[in-house]
């Protein structure tokens, strides 16, 4: 009978901190198996030593590279994947011959190990049970004696191996982060972490309960001392403290796109977490989950240019502010609202930043298809902000340009007549049958999306929780055999 594979975790590097199972299996093996670099030390070994017997037959595992710089013919994951299926042809070997094989494993095997490479290759042939380890990550925590996440806090784990712009992207999205691999990516993770705003926050752990074990600052490393058994901790912010008071604060406007937190983009997230102080709609703020020691200010809907100069009078007192908008701030939305304020001589030296978010026009017209595909025009039917008059001459422009109409702010409970007449005007220039896209709550749970004739749209189908996407004469509408139908307006336009 073939024997039994193990994949034995053994914790962040104190023996002590082996499990009692880890133990046992090591000590009931025929087999011991570890990884090792070409100078033939191992972590693995030298954790687990005082537990090996004379008579255990030891398979040494020896990397054949430890860096991407290699002359096989397959380069670096060539010479790596030869190497697996050399070694797990090793341990067969055992394995048929009815020996029992433990591949120990620093840490736990499943998380960042070399032990899976063999659990891929051998698991489904033979018998096999894996033994959780202490990771490194927890190892981190406990010695920092800090909570690594709380409550609803979201932690993120990450190699340090990623491009910088990826590692900066998730760092600013996340609540709390392990950044593991240091060694030579930490130039690369200092600056990440600095362009995310997260560095003043973060904690330098190398070679956690281990001999020669340090804990720092990461700010204050030297980036030619760091091991590549080192991680950079983000820990949990629940009870962190906030800065001193700020001579002077920030405003941030965040588009938070047209519904909840899958449209957020990392920038906007980051943003939103590095705030002291959250502005907004109600509506809008509450797609923004809370968070301790954060106020939140919300109104109503109407009142923009109060909103505006709130947000600047916290900054002007040393907070950092985020303005809450739908959509991108920039479409019929705050970021005018704030600039407009920010013009004013007493907030002249307020520093304002504005973040993109996803517009409701980009929303609707992926779920249709692609109506946008070519020239465009947005223009809102709303006449509280500017005169009837110029709102119909602009879509007479428009439509007798033949360009596509994304059309906001359609209606609501005060404006009902709008649609009708816009779609009168329209159809002095458009065929009948010009598709138009009746977007609501794109995103949302009352997410519906229709194609109707423009002849056949209706105005009481049509709220402020709408948008319509008007086709140009090249726009087509067609249903597929699957039954859904789709839009899109050719990126080609065809010569007079």
């Amino acid at each position: 009978m073939s024997g039994k594979l193990y994949g034995v975790g053994l914790g962040p590097g104190d023996p002590s901190l082996m499990t009692v199972r880890a133990v046992e299996v090591i000590g009931e093996a025929d087999v011991i198996a570890y990884h090792s670099a070409r100078h033939g030390r191992s972590i693995a070994r030298s954790i687990a030593a005082k537990h090996l017997r004379d008579d255990h037959v030891e398979e040494r595992l020896v990397y054949p590279v430890t860096t991407e710089t290699t002359d096989h013919p397959g380069g670096y994951q060539g010479a790596m994947e030869e190497f697996y299926a050399e070694s797990a042809a090793r341990l067969a070997a055992h394995l048929d011959a009815g020996r029992t094989v433990a591949v120990l494993a620093e840490g736990d095997p499943l998380f960042y190990g070399s032990y899976m490479h063999m659990h891929k290759r051998l698991a489904d042939r033979y018998d096999t049970e894996v033994i959780p380890g202490v990771t490194s990550v927890s190892a981190a925590a406990a010695r920092l004696g800090a909570p690594l996440a709380e409550g609803e806090e979201v932690l993120t784990i990450l190699p340090g191996t990623l491009p910088e712009e990826e590692l900066t992207a998730r760092l600013a999205a996340t609540d709390v982060a392990v950044v593991m691999k240091l060694g030579r990516t930490f130039p690369t993770v200092r600056r990440a972490l600095e362009r995310s705003g997260r560095l003043a926050d973060t904690r330098y752990v190398e070679r956690a309960t281990m001999s020669g074990e340090r804990i720092a600052e990461l700010a204050d490393v030297d980036a030619e001392s760091v091991p590549y058994f080192a991680v950079a901790v983000l820990p949990s912010q629940v009870d962190a403290e906030r800065p001193a008071a700020r001579e002077r604060g920030e405003v941030v406007v965040v588009g938070t796109g047209p519904a909840g937190p899958r449209w957020l983009t990392p920038e906007s997230r980051g943003a939103l977490a590095a705030a002291d102080d959250l502005v907004g709609y109600t509506t809008y703020l509450d797609r923004v989950p809370s968070r301790a020691g954060q106020a939140r200010h919300a109104s109503d809907n109407r009142v923009e240019s109060e909103r505006a100069e709130f947000a600047l009078d916290l900054a002007r007192r040393g907070r950092r502010v985020a303005v809450v908008s739908g959509g991108d701030p920039g479409v019929f939305a705050m970021a005018t609202a704030v600039l407009e304020a920010a013009a004013q001589k007493e907030y002249a030296d307020i520093p304002v930043r504005v973040l993109p978010g996803v517009t409701a026009a980009n929303a609707a017209a992926a779920r249709a298809g692609a109506p946008l595909g070519h020239d465009y025009a947005t223009i809102s039917l709303s006449d509280r902000l500017k005169p009837w008059e110029v709102i119909a001459g602009r879509l007479r422009s428009a439509a007798a340009a033949d360009l596509v109409l994304a059309l906001y702010n359609p209606g609501s409970r005060s404006r009902t007549w709008q649609v009708g007449k816009a779609r009168e005007l329209l159809l002095e220039h458009r065929a009948p049958d010009t598709p138009v896209v009746v977007a609501r709550d794109v995103g949302g749970p009352e997410e519906r999306v229709r194609i109707v004739r423009l002849a056949d749209l209706d105005p009481a189908e049509v709220d402020m929780r709408t948008i319509l996407l008007v086709g140009s004469s090249q726009t087509r509408a067609v249903r597929r055999d699957d039954g859904q139908e789709i839009v899109w307006t050719p990126r080609r336009y065809p010569e007079s």
